[in-house]
Formats: C-alpha cells, sequence, structure tokens
C-alpha cells in the first residue's frame, strides 16, 4: 500500500526544486521537482520525498482533519484495550 500525505510547504532552496514541509509537527526535506510552481504556505501531497501534487487549502485542511480524527479513535481504542 502507499500513503500519500499532505503537509505545508516551509521553506524553499534558492532554485525552488527542494524544501521543507511540515507533516504534523515533523519537517521533511522533499522535492519539487514533479510540480510547476510551489509557494511557502502551499499545501502539497508528498509520497517518498516527492511532492506530487498542490493542494486546496480547504481539501487540505479536511484531510488534516481526518487524520486527527484517526489518531484520536486510535488513541482512545488502544487505552480501552481494543485496537
Amino acid at each position: 500500500m502507499c500513503l500519500a500525505l499532505p503537509a505545508r510547504v516551509i521553506s524553499l532552496d534558492a532554485t525552488g526544486q527542494s524544501g521543507q514541509v511540515d507533516l504534523g509537527g515533523v519537517r521533511k526535506t522533499v522535492s519539487f521537482a514533479l510540480l510547476d510552481e510551489v509557494a511557502v504556505g502551499d499545501h502539497v501531497i508528498v509520497h517518498v520525498g516527492y511532492a506530487l501534487s498542490r493542494l486546496d487549502p480547504d481539501e487540505a485542511a479536511q484531510t488534516l482533519a481526518l487524520f486527527a480524527d484517526l489518531a484520536a479513535h486510535h488513541a482512545q481504542a488502544s487505552s480501552e484495550g481494543g485496537a
């Protein structure tokens, strides 16, 4: 299974071809070479170190909220002895 995650662009290198993204508090350096244009503050979908596409800010917020709900559900199930 492959998983691509939404991330917020927090910095760009001098060429604009790579930079750092924030993935829920984790900062990673990724390549933006597959995208035409990226700016600090954009949300992108990241898979294995490459930004694959830009996301609409509302779509990014919805996706991140779903991940947060899943994490909360998992934490609750774990504390109750479930899976």
